[in-house]
């Protein structure tokens, strides 16, 4: 029995890339079952950070396999919006302790276990015509085996522009807008068709158009869902915002 458990214990140390948490199916799946999870614990061979979720001590989770855990609990969860940005490297400005942004389908609260280590916000949206297991232009980051889900350039604006008026400074996503020159105008056009916020493609376009984006000269607007022929008005903390047809 001691070879079984000392065979196990080789297994979660030599098997698994430093920074990994565990849920309490990774352990059964390792051949730890719940009982010898908490001998475990007790030992001082595996700490425990909430209820089903471990990890190897001295070996705190790292950002990226923290995340991939919480895909398994969160339908459509990715890295998105500014955050999404910020990995592709559009950037205004290096925050000295930026927030994650995560998006996901459904209502949702992040772990404190994850939220403790990671300033993090989770926004649930729903901006375009999808599935929550085929989400549009989302790959794992650098398209690497096991890395977390995150926003293409292209959906990643979209997710900052959606949010304008609500929790999101018009001045910092024009910042942000000057940034998106490499966008790939055909990336964008199959975002826009499908978007469901009328705003968010009638702002897309306004400020391509303001700042002479590339991208912008290269989508028809004609084929875009922009609404009724009235201009958009929303006010907020930035003042009026009108967006017209």
């Amino acid at each position: 029995m001691a070879t079984i458990r000392r065979d196990k214990l080789n297994t979660l140390y030599t098997c698994l890339a430093p920074g990994t948490p565990l849920s309490s199916e990774d352990l059964a799946a390792l051949g730890i079952s719940a009982d010898l999870a908490v001998h475990y614990v007790r030992a001082g061979w595996l700490e425990r950070l909430a209820r089903g979720v471990y990890c190897r001590p001295n070996d705190p989770p790292a950002l990226h396999p923290s995340v991939v855990l919480l895909q398994r609990n969160f339908d459509g969860l990715h890295v998105g919006g500014k955050s999404a940005l910020d990995w592709h490297g559009i950037r205004h400005y290096v925050s000295p302790r930026p927030i994650l942004h995560l998006y996901g389908w459904r209502a949702g609260r992040l772990p404190e276990w994850f939220s403790e280590r990671f300033p993090a916000e989770y926004h649930r949206k729903r901006l375009f015509e999808e599935r929550p297991d085929a989400l549009l232009h989302v790959r794992p980051f650098e398209n690497q085996k096991g890395a977390p889900l995150v926003s293409a350039p292209e959906r990643a604006l979209l997710e900052v522009l959606s949010e304008v008026g609500v929790r999101q400074p018009l001045q910092e996503a024009r910042e942000l807008v000057e940034s998106t020159y490499s966008l790939r105008a055909d990336v964008l056009r199959d975002l826009l068709k499908r978007c469901t916020s009328i705003k968010t493609v009638r702002l897309c376009l306004q400020l391509g158009r303001e700042l002479s984006q590339p991208w912008a000269g290269k989508l028809d607007p004609s084929e875009l869902p922009k609404g009724s022929d009235r201009p958009w008005v929303s006010r907020s903390g930035d003042g009026l915002l009108v967006l017209k047809p």
